[in-house]
């Protein structure tokens, strides 16, 4: 930093006002001393920008150093609105598979940008790479340098074996996003999958059922996933991972700007109301549930099944990952865009099914009902919760008068025989900007 304030005092002699410092993390002892800036050459009327790849390094300093003398861009998260604006896209599955990337969505592999390493998030390996260097190292360069290391707190022992990124990945990959120890110390199974062999087994169509995820060989198919996103079991951990650990990496997460907590209420008990974590980057995400259809399509038993059963598979995988997607971008952005102040917005469970969204307005008390679905028919069995007249009921009790029962979907807008109105997602997600 004295190198620099040497600098900014000669142009500052020169009667130059703006200077625009790109990279300031990269100075050691930038987080201790960033007071320098604002208290000597902005008093003096000078305009400085800086920006830098550790973003925690810069939420830090904002925090402490540098207080309230900062106006802070955060661009880790980009909205679906935003994305749809800078990429020319009104494509839902374009932002869940790319966003976060800034890239438009397309798999042109004769394009030099797109064949380029530092592309985030274009295959299961440069994912592996972000996280391990935007993400773990953002965090670990960042404490190391604020206060000589002494703010690593509980994680420093993670640090030191080599097993921070081991506990990230599993957060980033667990279908439910829940930081609960178990996440971490239950020996690694992948919830895509699960889920996936579940719905392909009662499918209401006989010709689509298929029976192809029950013959694999599950063991390998998900040690080859672990490898990839370098997940160890609990035996392979030199650390005892403790809810000290998942809160303080929550924490940073959050200053990061990579999660968002979603509120889910009970129907029945207000005391076991909990959060469910969504990760605010979706090409992050879908690219690991890629890199399990990679590893199935692996397996020796699966290889011999019949094209087109393998493809029905797969993509039923992959579907079943953009769904759950759907609904945490949709909870997440609609959060965002309205004052807690004024609405409530949280997910809404009772025995035997779920509401996906309710945003409930605090002054006139009442609520509005989403179901969201990643599908372009209007079918009336998506709507058998928004018309539960027993659940609606207790609903109205808790949180005031229906005024709307709405499905989120990938189809037109349109009004059903059945009272039910249909929005289109890309619409109602512009919508929310």
């Amino acid at each position: 930093m004295s190198s620099l304030y040497k600098d900014l005092n000669r142009l500052s002699e020169m009667n130059y006002k703006y200077a625009f410092i790109d990279e300031i993390t990269f100075i050691d002892d930038f987080i201790d001393t960033a007071a320098v800036l604002p208290d000597l050459f902005a008093s003096m009327g000078m305009k400085i920008v800086i920006s830098g790849t550790d973003s925690l390094g810069l939420w830090l300093a904002s925090k402490n150093e540098l207080y309230d003398r900062t106006f802070t861009i955060h661009t880790t998260w980009i909205s679906f609105a935003e994305h749809a604006r800078l990429l020319h896209t009104n494509d839902v599955d374009d932002y869940i598979r790319f966003g976060g990337t800034l890239r438009a969505g397309e798999y042109n592999f004769d394009d030099p940008e797109l064949q380029d390493e530092s592309v985030s998030f274009r295959d299961d390996e440069s994912t592996r790479r972000y996280i391990d260097t935007a993400i773990c190292r953002n965090i670990q360069h960042s404490l190391k340098c604020y206060e000589s290391g002494s703010r690593f707190m509980h994680l420093q022992e993670l640090y030191e074996a080599d097993e921070l990124t081991n506990a990230i990945n599993r957060i980033i990959e667990d279908m439910n996003h829940r930081f609960v120890l178990s996440v971490l110390t239950d020996d690694f199974s992948s919830d895509d999958f699960s889920l996936a062999k579940k719905n392909l087994t009662k499918e209401k169509e006989p010709s689509l059922r298929s029976d192809a995820l029950n013959i694999v060989n599950r063991e390998e198919i998900t040690q080859r996933l672990m490898e990839i996103l370098k997940i160890k079991n609990k035996s392979e951990t030199e650390i005892e991972l403790l809810p000290v650990h998942i809160k303080e990496i929550k924490a940073y997460l959050e200053a990061l700007d990579l999660v968002e907590e979603i509120p889910v209420r009970y129907a029945y008990s207000v005391e076991n109301d909990r959060e469910e974590i969504a990760i605010t980057q979706p090409g992050m995400r879908y690219s690991q549930a890629e890199a399990l259809v990679w590893s199935l399509k692996k397996d020796r038993l699966f290889e011999g099944l019949p094209e087109k059963e393998k493809n029905y598979v797969t993509d039923k995988i992959l579907d079943e990952v953009k769904g759950r997607m759907l609904e945490e971008i949709v909870l997440s952005e609609t959060k965002k865009a309205l004052s807690p102040k004024e609405y409530d917005v949280f997910k809404y469970q009772f025995v035997g099914g779920e509401i996906d969204m309710v945003v409930y307005d605090k002054e006139a008390d009442s609520c509005r009902l989403f179901e969201i679905k990643h599908s372009k028919k209007a079918i009336k069995d998506q709507c058998r919760h928004l018309l539960n007249e027993e659940e609606c009921k207790n609903i109205e009790r808790l949180y005031g008068k229906i005024s709307e029962r709405n499905v989120i979907y990938n189809g037109k807008e349109l009004e059903a025989e059945w009272g039910v109105k249909y929005l289109n997602a890309s619409d109602y997600l512009i919508s929310l900007n």
